[in-house]
């Protein structure tokens, strides 16, 4: 089951970068703030949800042991 939760968080942790990039080159380009927002808005969420998925990875990591 860890293994599971291994992979999601690096997927998400991939996200993370991703959105990161995405809001960097909006904001290098002086696109609008409302998009740099809503990109900053899903960047705390996701990484969110990655340090869930690498906390449930050490917490089953832990019990299987």
């Amino acid at each position: 089951m860890s293994v599971v939760f291994n992979m999601l968080a690096v997927l998400f942790m991939v996200a993370v970068a991703v959105v990161l990039l995405r809001g960097l080159v909006v904001m290098m380009k002086g696109g609008s703030g409302t998009t740099s927002n809503k990109l900053m808005q899903a960047r705390v969420f996701l990484q969110f949800v990655a340090l869930v998925m690498i906390m449930a990875a050490y917490w089953f990591s832990q019990r299987a042991a």
